[in-house]
């Protein structure tokens, strides 16, 4: 990503870049709040996005833009997706062996007896952010302790909504701080700045804002009346005669983070827990897999074919209670495919909008909007977001602002690290706020919660760019070139 060039059409007017972006948005906020709600993303949003991208394509011929250049950037944005469309596939298939192995049925059982409802939504966050500094990695964070987070809080009659905010907060803040994250190197080589000093410095803005995320979830969950709501022995109870318990079904959770912490490729990691969650199915939950396959003797047959099928199609677990039936069901590979169909599309209006120069026209309009340093961090804000959500990419939404903005920050004596934190603190945490965002797309996917039901509980995200902003505008901690 970083050695791609910024693609700009001089005759292209800013009106013109817009025409895309707002013709998007219209139809986008038609489809989803008076035609199909929350079932949007089945289908509807996909093809509106392919719209989106025929129009800027007319926009492109207009302004003289060949119809090859425009696939040869949307293959290249297509390109892109292979190992985030590789994920998706593989923690489908994940979800699929865990369940049937009691992984995630031993965390909800383990989990509901040891976190409080009072202190849960803010030991989400806390958990969260262990795991994701430690992985470098918000999808492995949610696709992991996530679910299973998700699934407890279900089971204490926490809104699955407050669950899906906490947990992405905590994964989107070592998103950020992690060495071993993508964006966190990604932004200070476009800015100009190295690793340890961009993470440093970002720290001023990330840690107060991780604090009030913190504590306004303390506040949430001493605020809430939990008590009597569910039968938690009950649950307890249901999964002791459904599945057999053992602290040993912990042991491959820790092994896939322990070897993304040890720089493992996370593709090779989850083939690696799929798999040894498969055979710990079979040796530890042989009725499940013997349910599963329809079969009532367990023999290499049956094995293979209710492993296979928890692999790549819908799973569902049935227990005595009621509340778990609609928790333990796992979507597979065969699950993922929305989610995958909604990334592609997305990448088209993306591509087609770099083709046409639509992308460094509306960074390059709302950078001269503005003069002061205030104003300058302003617009790269509101450049992050704009990317994120016309681009439908976390990396495209560094990388164009950072190549557009660096020479700015040097005019007015910026250090580059006020720069690579502006990035990270608008464009890698507010991707997942955007449904049609490749990490909205995903997270709300591999947590089962819509978008809709999370974004007004996901602090951290959406307060990082206002915190950068507070910083800017009151001049705390804007680091000159000089003072490097």
């Amino acid at each position: 990503m970083e050695e791609d060039r910024i693609i700009e059409n001089r005759e292209l007017s800013i009106w013109e870049a817009l025409i895309p972006v707002l013709a998007l948005i219209g139809m986008l906020a038609y489809n989803v709040l008076f035609v199909y709600k929350d079932s949007a993303l089945d289908g509807s949003n996909q093809f509106i996005l392919l719209i989106g991208a025929s129009i800027a394509a007319i926009v492109g011929f207009f302004n003289k833009i060949s119809y090859h250049d425009m696939m040869e950037e949307v293959a290249k944005n297509l390109k892109a997706t292979t190992s985030p469309i590789l994920i998706l596939l593989m923690v489908g298939a994940l979800s699929g062996t865990w369940l049937i192995s009691g992984i995630i049925p031993a965390m909800v059982y383990y989990g509901i007896q040891i976190l409080n409802p009072t202190i849960f939504l803010a030991a989400c966050v806390v958990i969260c952010s262990i795991i994701s500094v430690a992985t470098g990695s918000s999808w492995t964070t949610s696709a992991t302790v996530g679910i299973a987070l998700v699934g407890i809080g279900d089971a204490l009659g926490i809104p699955v909504g407050m669950t899906a905010g906490a947990v992405l907060s905590g994964a989107y803040f070592g998103d950020k701080m992690s060495p071993l994250s993508d964006t966190t190197n990604l932004a200070p080589a476009m800015a100009g700045t190295d690793l340890f000093t961009h993470i440093r410095y970002m720290a001023m803005t990330t840690t107060p804002t991780i604090i009030i995320t913190i504590i306004i979830f303390i506040i949430m969950g001493f605020s809430m009346d939990t008590t009597g709501k569910t039968d938690t022995a009950g649950i307890i109870a249901a999964i002791e005669n459904t599945f057999n318990i053992t602290p040993w079904l912990f042991t491959i959770p820790v092994l896939v983070i322990f070897m993304i912490v040890k720089k493992t490729q996370p593709l090779i990691a989850l083939l690696a827990g799929t798999l040894l969650g498969g055979i710990f199915a079979i040796v530890f939950q042989p009725d499940i897999v013997m349910g599963v396959a329809g079969e009532k003797v367990l023999n290499f047959h049956s094995a293979y074919r209710g492993v296979m099928d928890a692999i790549t199609t819908e799973t569902a677990i049935s227990t005595t209670n009621p509340t778990l039936n609609e928790l333990f069901s796992a979507k597979g590979m065969a699950g993922m495919l929305n989610t995958i169909w909604l990334i592609v599309c997305a990448m088209v209006f993306g591509g087609v909008m770099e083709a046409i120069g639509a992308l460094a026209r509306i960074t390059d309009s709302l950078l001269k909007m503005f003069h002061t340093t205030f104003g300058l961090f302003a617009s790269t804000v509101a450049s992050c977001l704009a990317l994120n959500v016309t681009a439908s990419d976390q990396y495209l939404a560094i990388v164009v602002p950072g190549k557009m903005f660096a020479k700015a920050y040097k005019d007015k004596g910026l250090a580059p690290e006020n720069l690579s934190r502006t990035l990270e603190d608008s464009a890698t945490v507010t991707s997942v706020l955007v449904p049609w965002n490749t990490c909205g797309a995903y997270h709300s996917s591999v947590l089962g919660v819509s978008p809709a039901a999370y974004i007004g509980y996901a602090f951290f995200n959406y307060l990082s760019p206002f915190m950068t902003l507070l910083f800017a505008a009151l001049r705390i901690k804007i680091r000159q070139l000089r003072q490097k």
